[in-house]
């Protein structure tokens, strides 16, 4: 099967531990359904994701988070086949840290308009580079 990834970036509406949790419990749940794998970056501010699967599903991912009223500003930065998952271990990894990213003050500044698919794959390496949990999240 070929691996299609995209990576996106996001506004939240609404931001708190509420709707992070809701969203985490429908991604882990769809994703885990669909094959889909990735990492959710996040903050107040933003959401940068990774999505990893067939074109198909990961698509149709992607245009059921464009009609989420919980992501405003959906900008697509990758979107291409790979040889190989990068977070094939998880149906959604979440990083609440990402202090290692963009400040609030670079978003506030267009960062995430002047970025490049380049720089937003180094904070995925980052991630994964990371110790996690062994399970399955």
């Amino acid at each position: 099967m070929s691996i299609y990834r995209v990576v996106y970036t996001s506004r939240p509406f609404g931001f708190d531990s509420a709707i992070l949790s809701s969203i985490l419990i429908d991604a882990r749940r769809l994703n885990a359904r669909d094959d889909i794998t990735g990492a959710l970056i996040c903050r107040e501010d933003i959401y940068l994701q990774l999505l990893e699967g067939s074109e198909d599903q990961v698509m149709r991912t992607l245009e059921r988070i464009r009609r989420d009223d919980r992501h405003i500003e959906v900008t697509l930065h990758v979107a291409k086949s790979v040889s190989e998952r990068m977070f094939a271990e998880w149906a959604m990894l979440h990083d609440p840290a990402a202090s290692w990213m963009w400040s609030m003050e670079d978003i506030a500044d267009g960062a995430v308009e002047r970025t490049t698919p380049e720089e937003v794959m180094t904070f995925f390496k980052k991630l994964r580079e990371l110790p996690h949990q062994d399970q399955v999240e």
